[in-house]
């Protein structure tokens, strides 16, 4: 047995999974720490901005959802939604102390004051993210809200004159306002469309619009000081004050001819249009959600803790990569110890785990087993072929010694002696030279369409002379018009193996039957006798090379042991298959299953 060489711990693989797992912990652990103090102190500088940020966003949002709602119903999954994102807490109140929605639990106090009043009529969160304007925020469009077909008039107008600035040389972008309205913004420094792309269609107000702005006409035309506009469609004419529109009140007022009075009543009529279709005004109270540290202290206490949670990682880390680097060797190692045992002990080792190690081990078993099972072959083939050969030979030897020393003249019966023998051991090789090739690969079929019935013909004449000295009846029966594709003199010989087979175990006065028929889309041949029969089990290797139910090797029933190996081999390398049935006194069963072919066409004389 040949020592185990002895591996460099540097080269071990629990060494090297080891320090492995050491290297990656510390600097995982270090970065980890590193990166812990440095995000930190810079998160707790960024906090106050991030904070105002977040603030802002929130009463956009809220102020966005009390422009497009009529009342807050519904509220509460936004705060919940908003709150869960930025972290903060959210309560919406009326003016009189009214809760409307909270994301804290109920009965938590109030902050002290309201961070923001939500009122979209009176502060604009939306032209301007970051910032709150005076004004009416864009979301509020109430009446002026487009349909959908409305919607997709005004954006082919758009397109249309787009596509006319672009004609033209300009360039210019569209985005829809919150209304739904299309709007066109020239680009590149301009200031306004170009006056043959200034068509009135884009300008001009939908139905829904009208409607809305005969409404604003009636409003505006109330207050003091405009009497004389009554009956006048002051805000029917266009789109200026449909929002989105880039006019402002100070515009509108002075096309009326007024100053801040009439803006103010401008103003004022907008936003009683546009109250019933917002939210009441609500206070915003905004505050931490739970308790929040105050930073970042790295502490003595601090860093010892960072240095006591490293090294108990670290510990941990080895202990279990140790544990499983050595669960993963010891099977290596015990392969490695079977490998290396010599072949005549077929060394074994245990599967001690159902991974990849156990797996190996038992395929390393399976192999061990293969190449037990085939040396034990390859053994008793040896001794079957000296065995089979050394008879022959011992006979030729000692007839050719006696006529050599002239104790028996070679008369005519000594030299049909002798050609007998000379001929089993010619067949003998022969058939071991089919095996070769079978095995290596190299046997040659030579096919061509083959009459089954004519194929029949030709094998039973061949042996009926055997038949009718053993005085055994050799019959045949064949369906016509069965073909196969087939090398015919390999086809001849596979049934001649099994006739020769049947022949050889059938008593005199027995019967011998060949049979051909078609069966689905497979020609069915089936050598039939009426002999002893084959045992039970012996039947699984009938087919296996130099194997004979008669272990005594009677020259009586004769043969090498490789006639049906050799029928095997033929009839597989033809895509076929060959079985065996049988019951003791009841005679064997030969059956060899091929695919069938068509019947060549004949050519006409």
């Amino acid at each position: 047995m040949t020592p185990s060489p002895r591996i460099p711990w540097r080269k071990s693989l629990l060494v090297r999974l080891v320090l492995t797992s050491m290297a990656i912990t510390v600097v995982s652990v270090g970065a980890t720490s590193w990166l812990a103090v440095e995000t930190t102190t810079r998160a707790i500088q960024e906090e106050r901005g991030q904070v105002l940020s977040d603030d802002t966003d929130i009463l956009r949002q809220l102020s966005g959802f009390a422009a497009t709602h009529a009342d807050w119903d519904g509220v509460h999954t936004l705060v919940r939604t908003l709150s869960h994102t930025m972290g903060r807490r959210i309560a919406l109140t009326t003016e009189t102390g009214y809760t409307i929605a909270d994301s804290a639990a109920p009965g938590t106090a109030l902050p002290a004051r309201a961070s923001a009043t939500v009122e979209p009529l009176n502060t604009d969160t939306y032209t301007e993210p970051g910032a709150q304007l005076a004004g009416i925020d864009p979301r509020a469009v109430g009446p002026y809200l487009l349909p959908a077909a409305e919607r997709a008039q005004v954006k082919a107008a758009a397109e249309k004159r787009l596509a006319c600035m672009r004609r033209g040389g300009s360039n210019g972008s569209s985005r829809q306002s919150p209304s739904g309205r299309t709007v066109v913004i020239p680009h590149d420094g301009e200031a306004s469309v170009p006056l043959p792309c200034a068509d009135a269609e884009l300008t001009t107000a939908t139905r829904t619009e009208e409607k809305a702005l005969r409404e604003l006409n009636a409003l505006i035309v109330s207050c003091p000081g405009l009497e004389p506009w009554r009956g006048i469609p002051v805000a029917a004419a266009g789109t200026d004050f449909v929002p989105g529109s880039n006019a402002q009140a100070s515009d509108i007022a002075r096309r009326l001819g007024g100053g801040q009075r009439t803006q103010n009543c401008v103003e004022s009529a907008r936003r009683a249009q546009l109250d019933p279709y917002v939210a009441p005004r609500a206070r915003l109270y905004l505050g931490s959600q739970g308790q929040q540290p105050a930073g970042f202290d790295l502490s003595p206490a601090n860093k010892a803790k960072i240095v006591g949670v490293t090294g108990l990682v670290l510990a941990i880390t080895v202990a279990l990569t140790a544990v499983v680097a050595i669960r993963l060797v010891r099977p290596l190692r015990a392969l490695t110890a079977a490998a290396q045992q010599p072949p005549q002990r077929h060394a074994r080792v245990a599967v001690t785990t159902k991974d990849e190690t156990g797996y190996l081990a038992a395929a390393f078993n399976d192999l061990t087993a293969r190449r037990e099972q085939m040396e034990a072959q390859r053994k008793a083939m040896v001794s079957d072929i000296a065995h089979e050969l050394r008879t022959p030979l011992t006979n030729i030897r000692g007839w050719l010694e006696v006529t050599r020393d002239g104790l028996l003249a070679p008369d005519p019966d000594l030299i049909a002696s002798l050609h007998d023998e000379a001929l089993l051991l010619q067949h003998i090789i022969d058939d071991l030279q089919d095996l070769a090739a079978v095995d290596s690969g190299t046997l040659r079929l030579h096919r061509e369409p083959v009459d089954v019935a004519e194929l029949a013909a030709q094998v039973v004449s061949a042996h009926s002379t055997r038949a009718e000295v053993s005085g055994i009846r050799l019959s045949t029966r064949t369906d016509p018009g069965l073909w196969l594709d087939a090398d015919p003199v390999r086809m001849r010989q596979a049934l001649g193996n099994l006739l020769a087979n049947a022949l050889r175990h059938t008593p005199q006065n027995g019967t011998v039957t060949l049979t051909a028929k078609q069966t689905g889309d497979l020609a069915v041949l089936t050598v039939e006798d009426t002999g002893g029969g084959i045992a039970p089990e012996d039947l699984p290797h009938v087919f296996e090379r130099f194997w004979r139910a008669e272990k005594s090797r009677s020259r009586r029933t004769g043969g090498s042991g490789l006639g049906l190996s050799i029928v095997r081999q033929l009839v597989e390398a033809h895509g076929g298959t060959v079985t065996a049935d049988s019951e003791p006194g009841a005679g064997a069963v030969f059956t060899i299953r091929l695919p069938r072919a068509t019947e060549p066409e004949r050519l006409s004389p």
